[in-house]
């Protein structure tokens, strides 16, 4: 799968945050967006995900055999802030995207990967940032998508839980298209990524 930006232009109070941008994104490694805050970055992610619209240019979406899947592709995000449902635990978050594909056991199993056991079935409001930060990239990956974004995914983690978020990333999002943005080269280093400054 190919994503193609086409003179991706968006404009924010007469500020332009995307210039005409032309750039690619394939499914056969990760790639990595930095650049300055205010660079886009942010905004490129919700131009993908269909949360706004751009103000010139385009983007399409082929498969493999050129076919145009524009529209038609199940993406599944990482947001900056962790969006999750804090009353429910992070099971519950997790089943409330997977349904019934996994079960409860399966998610248990993947939860211990990112995150201590006594955290699996209590309040999401409970756990500090980096165990919420950690519950939504398992959601993420475990929710049934074809690409993957993720929006600084990394924030508030340590170095040994962002090193373990980084490996369990990269095994469960193999033959998926991966874009995340970061501020550190060497999350492109462990997560095997194609650098893009904006």
């Amino acid at each position: 799968m190919i994503i193609r930006l086409n003179d991706l232009t968006k404009i924010y109070n007469s500020q332009q945050i995307l210039d005409h941008l032309n750039l690619s994104f394939t499914d056969e490694a990760p790639c990595c967006l930095m650049g300055p805050s205010g660079s886009g970055k942010t905004t490129l992610l919700r131009i993908l995900l269909g949360l706004e619209r751009p103000d010139g240019g385009s983007y399409s979406i082929t498969g493999e055999n050129g076919s145009d899947l524009t529209g038609s592709v199940r993406f599944a995000a990482v947001f900056q802030e962790d969006r999750l449902c804090e009353a429910f635990t992070p099971v519950e978050n997790i089943q409330m995207v997977t349904g019934r594909a996994l079960s409860g056991e399966q998610i248990r199993g993947e939860l211990s990967r990112l995150l201590p056991p006594e955290c699996f079935d209590r309040p999401v409001w409970t756990m500090s940032g980096g165990m919420k930060r950690r519950t939504a990239i398992c959601r993420a990956v475990l929710a049934r998508s074809q690409a993957l974004l993720m929006d600084e995914p990394f924030t508030g983690l340590d170095e040994d839980n962002r090193r373990l978020a980084i490996r369990y990333i990269r095994e469960k999002a193999a033959g998926r298209l991966l874009i995340l943005t970061t501020h550190q080269e060497e999350d492109v280093e462990l997560i095997g990524g194609r650098l893009v400054r904006l």
